[in-house]
């Protein structure tokens, strides 16, 4: 059986926490989570890929078990999130690796990616974006803040923060609710009411459209070198559309591009499904 190893890294004086499994000499997998989630959300994929990949999977800056200094000592921003699991690949060794991208991992990721070509074997993509049509209609309220900062549009983002709202994020576009362990949504809603990460996470929202900006230097990375990409995408997720997906065959006309009939949180329900696919576009 695999045994997941649970363990903090100092980068730099800042804790991370991570999950590690897999032979140390094996090819190195990164995981990266998104919002509102931690390295628990692959709980499941981990087991499933760690008899032949060496895998690691941190809790971002803010997020689950890593710190989550108050936003005077630490700028809550996808900039400064990308700088420290740059350095945190640094001081746990993972010098090349493939990574697996979601949600808030996506603009994480891409920016280590475009920053460190040389270091990525491999891109999968499971509902991570980086394409402006991938977008949709679910971001306007967070749009309406990007364009007018008011108090008013930040209050209105709260509603994405209440226990429902994850519930929702989990279960929407899921086919039987009840493959959906409700662990997963209790630690994220645990980790969402601790004081301060309210106004974190707010701040995250105001500063996604960072990484929006960024999309055309993501594609210039994908044209100029050509990563091995894999995309495995909840085809009914919320926020990330199909459109999302199959852009990425724009610039990376190799990419391979697999829906499955779920919603955003795709390991939820097809685990097995998206480890399979992982581990044979992994072996070539």
């Amino acid at each position: 059986m695999t045994k997941i190893q649970y363990r903090s890294a100092d980068v730099d004086g800042f804790k991370i926490h991570y999950r590690e499994a897999g032979p140390a000499e094996a090819p190195k997998l990164l995981l990266l989570h998104g919002f509102p989630s931690s390295g628990h959300m692959f709980r499941d994929l981990i087991p499933l890929l760690a008899d032949r990949f060496h895998i690691i999977a941190p809790d971002l800056p803010g997020f689950g078990q890593s710190d989550m200094p108050p936003r005077g000592q630490f700028k809550y921003s996808f900039d400064t999130i990308a700088v420290v699991i740059d350095r945190f690949t640094e001081v746990v060794g993972f010098d090349r690796f493939a990574v697996y991208i979601f949600d808030y991992g996506a603009p994480t990721g891409l920016r280590i990616a475009a920053r460190h070509p040389e270091r990525i074997t491999a891109i999968i993509t499971q509902n991570g974006n980086a394409y402006v049509e991938g977008l949709s209609e679910g971001w306007n309220p967070i749009r309406a803040y990007w364009q007018d900062p008011s108090e008013e549009n930040r209050k209105a983002l709260r509603g994405f923060l209440t226990p429902e709202a994850t519930r929702w994020q989990y279960t929407h576009g899921v086919a039987d609710e009840a493959r959906v362990s409700p662990d997963g949504i209790a630690l994220d809603s645990y980790y969402l009411a601790r004081p301060g990460a309210d106004e974190i996470q707010l701040d995250l929202f105001g500063d996604y459209q960072s990484n929006v900006a960024l999309y055309p230097a993501f594609q210039d990375y994908f044209r100029k070198h050509q990563p091995h990409l894999l995309a495995v995408w909840g085809r009914n997720d919320p926020f990330f559309l199909p459109a999302g997906a199959e852009a990425f065959k724009r610039d990376l006309p190799g990419a391979e591009v697999r829906f499955f009939d779920t919603g955003h949180f795709a390991l939820e329900t097809h685990a097995g499904e998206i480890a399979e696919a992982i581990a044979g576009f992994l072996s070539h």
